[in-house]
């Protein structure tokens, strides 16, 4: 009995002292792909940090994300919890018939709320008297989609509709959910893929009385994609493609990156190679992008106050407008940015994803 406490406390030692001393000297990495997001670095180490204990919390995060093999325990996590104990989802994020989404819930009424006040001084202090048309669209999130059939909770959107639009009558809503299905959505990412909504496109622009009714021919990404979902789900998926939309006046198109002032191309090939390939799109996060159509019918103006899907979206509307402005308000401060967009006689349009509106502390 006593060799077997031995060699318990022995094995166990070796265990604990063996993945420390791995900690210590494997080498460290700043960035998780799987999980598209930076890790924790070392906390500072200092009398204040230790006596106000930032110092033993942030050496708690950073031990967790640089823990050794933390990969490889966090597919075996993620199969023992759904597989093994049935659990419907590993930390929110869940597959259902080949989609892998995030239960987005509840409804947080006082985020809408914000961004709803956001969205009115906008209006009241950049808008007024410029006699700019204001329009609205709510992007769902795959959950929208997904959640009854598969068992899950999912925000009330009529209630996130009709909240909106009674603190912001002075935009009209644009209604896209009958337009969209589970099916125009990357299976491992939170995205719309572009070649699904050009129909999308055309009915917004539409609404807003502009005609891009066009043709595009399709182009594919020879590298394989891996949505943000992937890596948080923490177990083998198929990797996807990201198709991008081309034609002549796309191809002619002059695009302005206001954040690094520099032109760029509607489509970052070199993105396309990066870290996040959705990012082709535009670049992906910048908060000021122009986008000038010198073969335009029409001197007809758009601004778009968007997110991540609005990169995708926007040269899908670039036939039916002489210039179209990007302002990502999560990237830049409402008044700096407002000061730079000519509004006078444009068309303004709102267009955001369910999840961003859930959480709108991310607008500055």
């Amino acid at each position: 009995m006593k060799t077997v406490k031995i060699i318990t406390a022995s094995v166990f030692a070796v265990v604990i002292f063996g993945l420390s001393a791995l900690c210590i000297f494997l080498p460290k990495n700043d960035y998780s792909d799987s999980e598209r997001r930076y890790l924790k670095a070392f906390p500072e180490l200092s009398l204040e940090t230790l006596i106000s204990g930032r110092f033993m919390s942030g050496f708690e995060d950073y031990a967790l994300d640089n823990f050794p093999f933390r990969d490889t325990f966090r597919s075996i996590k993620a199969a023992v919890s759904l597989k093994v104990f049935g659990r419907l989802d590993n930390n929110d994020i869940y597959e259902h018939n080949g989609y892998i989404t995030e239960t987005e819930y509840p409804l947080d009424e006082k985020s809408i709320d914000r961004a709803a006040k956001i969205f009115k001084k906008i209006n009241d202090d950049y808008l007024t008297g410029k006699n700019a048309n204001v329009y609205f669209s709510l992007i769902p999130d795959k959950n929208y989609f997904l959640a009854k059939e598969s068992g899950h909770l999912s925000i009330d959107y009529e209630k996130m509709v009709s909240s909106i639009k009674s603190k912001t009558d002075f935009m009209t809503y644009v209604d896209i959910f009958p337009l969209l299905s589970i099916e125009d959505y990357y299976k491992t990412d939170t995205h719309w893929k572009q070649e699904s909504i050009v129909d999308v496109a055309e009915y917004i622009a539409k609404a807003m009385g502009a005609d891009v009714k066009t043709e595009y021919k399709q182009n594919q990404l020879a590298k394989p994609f891996y949505g943000v979902y992937y890596g948080q789900y923490a177990l083998p998926l198929e990797a996807e493609k990201i198709t991008y939309l081309t034609n002549e006046t796309l191809e002619n198109c002059v695009v302005y990156d206001g954040e690094n002032r520099k032109n760029i191309s509607v489509y970052d090939m070199e993105k396309a190679n990066g870290k996040d390939p959705y990012e082709i799109y535009l670049s992906g996060p910048i908060s000021y992008i122009t986008i000038e159509n010198p073969d335009a019918e029409t001197d007809k103006e758009l601004v778009i106050f968007r997110d991540s899907f609005g990169s995708s979206i926007a040269p899908l509307m670039a036939e039916g407008y002489s210039k179209i402005t990007l302002v990502d308000i999560r990237y830049v401060f409402t008044d700096i940015v407002c000061k730079m967009v000519d509004f006078e006689n444009a068309d303004v349009l709102f267009l955001y994803s369910a999840i961003v509106l859930n959480n709108s502390d991310t607008f500055k």
